[in-house]
């Protein structure tokens, strides 16, 4: 016989506790655990992002039969994404709870339930390859906007990262380097603010040269509308270091930082230094030397001889060489590689908390514009949730909290929700740890007007 659901709402007992009994039941009214969801439809407020993108996907919808916009749609999914539900089967449990329906500007028990999984996944597959690139370009533009005046400089971290698949998605390779099946997603981060400014779906494989300079060519050619003189730099490992992206960026004023693969040539170059250095240790008998050293060098492919410096460490186990192309000429060696460059491993940083702690790499459609969309919603995510810990003071410690923490003590926040004739009340836990916090946070991203 089928189990009743009507079962799982009866009283059930717990041990008794000094000689009390404890009882327990599901009768505690429209609370939801999710409250600081308000928190993040303040961001999104401030930010206009989901609108923004929302206006951008066609909708040929009758407008007399519609129930759910194209941003209500949008909003549930990508709040639900930074509230730790990355799946849009989560949102048939979520359409009906009260704090996300607040947040999506719908009464808590009058108004509508929001949007189910099927109508997401609808949504999902929907955009076509046009739409992707005006909503990439969208991002791009409210990421400049962002600022209140443009930058003197700013510094662009450039990555891939590994996107492990579990079927028969298009795009997808194997990878011997990784050992599996994946997609390889590019990520452009903003050195300064860690802000996402654009994630990009592509095969499973290493890019080359002329795919680099594609993507640099769009991404630049998309900021210098909005800042024509600020200077640009580019930062990444020797993935990127290709022929075609540092012709690109010569010819077109922008300053790269790229790593540099080692091979004999580089090495014969640099001798005298290396020797310099493991003479050094070994005659001082030292745990470490560092030092640094500058060529010019010429791959057979290259159009011209180009500045690289060496990071040469000699240690008790042995020598490590690392090199760095640049076509920046007005700093030391030392300060280039160790301030600049090396400063670039942030980004795989930001990049584990795009995929680990938002779930990007939920990319399990087969289309490959369906999972680009979904890295889309995912960086929107990223967005708000960016915002919020942007707003907490700098004694705090959760101003530089993970993602994953920020949820935990900010986000997954009890609430009891109420609504009467006249007015909807909010009962938060009396004991929550940090109320002082979020009331702080209340007045910054949802009563300060925009």
């Amino acid at each position: 016989m089928p189990a009743n659901d009507d079962d799982t709402l009866l009283p059930f007992s717990l041990p008794s506790i000094c000689k009390k009994k404890v009882t327990a039941a599901f009768d505690g009214g429209r609370i939801s655990s999710d409250g600081g969801v308000l928190l993040l439809a303040g961001a999104d407020k401030q930010l206009g992002l989901i609108d923004t993108l929302a206006a951008i996907v066609p909708d040929h919808r009758d407008p007399a039969q519609i129930t759910h916009t194209l941003a209500d749609i949008l909003r549930a999914r990508i709040f639900a994404i930074a509230c730790g539900y990355p799946d849009a089967d989560d949102l048939d449990d979520l359409r009906t709870d009260p704090a996300f329906r607040l947040a999506c500007g719908r009464l808590p028990e009058s108004g509508d339930d929001l949007a189910s999984q099927p109508t997401m996944s609808r949504w999902e597959n929907a955009p076509d390859l046009r739409t992707l690139i005006r909503l990439q370009h969208a991002m791009v533009e409210l990421w400049c906007k962002s600022y209140r005046r443009p930058p003197r400089a700013i510094t662009l971290d450039i990555d891939d990262t590994a996107d492990t698949v579990h079927g028969h998605q298009q795009l997808s390779l194997f990878n011997a380097h990784y050992d599996e099946s994946c997609f390889l997603p590019i990520h452009v981060y903003d050195a300064d603010t860690g802000h996402c400014v654009l994630t990009i779906l592509r095969p499973g494989k290493t890019p080359d040269g002329k795919e680099v300079r594609a993507h640099l060519r769009r991404l630049v050619r998309r900021i210098r509308l909005h800042w024509p003189n600020t200077v640009i730099t580019i930062r990444g490992d020797s993935h990127y270091g290709r022929r075609e992206a540092m012709d690109w960026c010569e010819k077109n004023g922008v300053q790269y930082v790229f790593g540099l693969s080692k091979n004999a040539v580089l090495a014969a170059q640099v001798f005298a230094k290396t020797d310099e250095v493991c003479v050094r240790r070994a005659i001082g008998n030292l745990d470490v030397v560092r030092d640094y050293a500058e060529t010019r060098y010429a791959a057979k492919s290259w159009s011209h001889p180009r500045r690289v410096l060496a990071r040469i460490e000699a240690t008790r186990k042995g020598l490590d060489t690392r090199y760095v192309v640049t076509n920046i000429t007005h700093c030391p060696a030392e300060w280039l590689y160790g301030s600049i460059y090396c400063a670039r491993g942030q980004a795989e940083n930001l990049i584990k908390r795009h995929k680990g702690q938002l779930a990007s790499d939920r990319t399990s459609c087969r289309s490959p514009l369906a999972n680009q969309m979904r890295l889309i919603l995912h960086t929107a995510a990223y967005w708000l949730m960016l915002a919020v810990r942007n707003v907490i003071p700098r004694p705090q410690p959760l101003a530089s909290g993970e993602f994953s923490t920020i949820r935990l003590r900010l986000l997954k926040i009890a609430v009891r929700i109420k609504e009467t004739a006249s007015r909807v009340r909010l009962a938060f836990a009396a004991n929550c740890p940090d109320r002082v916090l979020f009331r702080g946070l209340v007045g910054a991203l949802i009563l300060r007007p925009t």
